[in-house]
């Protein structure tokens, strides 16, 4: 099993990234934090990275019935997906594996909201076009 679901898109970086929110605002999703690592390692380190983002990614609803089941889950959350430019009109775009952090966890009250939160962020990935 792997961590994440990716997907690359025939787009310029910073479409995919607006199309990634859209997307995920369309599932029900708000994105909580957006970290621009590449300008964050210019800054602090001085080194030059490819367009990169960590966009926070939190569904109300299925954070509250998961913290309800594990109090500590809050540790995992929010859903981290990247955006990241490969090639001027090419990115990628990936998400964690909700399933597959939950294991981890070992509490079987979440493997349900765990599996319809994959099903969304899947949903969300693949919902992003040119």
């Amino acid at each position: 099993m792997t961590y994440y679901h990716a997907r690359t898109v025939e787009m310029p970086f910073q479409e995919a990234v607006e199309r990634t929110i859209a997307s995920l605002q369309a599932e029900g999703f708000g994105v909580l934090s957006d970290i621009d690592v590449a300008a964050t390692l210019k800054k602090k380190i001085g080194v030059d990275f490819r367009p990169y983002r960590i966009l926070g990614a939190c569904n109300p609803q299925m954070a509250h019935r998961a913290l309800q089941a594990e109090d500590k889950i809050g540790t995992m959350l929010p859903c981290n997906v990247i955006v990241q430019g490969l090639a001027p009109e090419l990115a990628e775009i990936a998400a964690v594996d909700p399933v597959a952090s939950m294991q981890a966890v070992q509490n079987p009250g979440l493997a349900d909201t765990a599996g319809k939160v994959r099903a969304m962020l899947m949903k969300a990935i693949d919902g992003v076009s040119p």
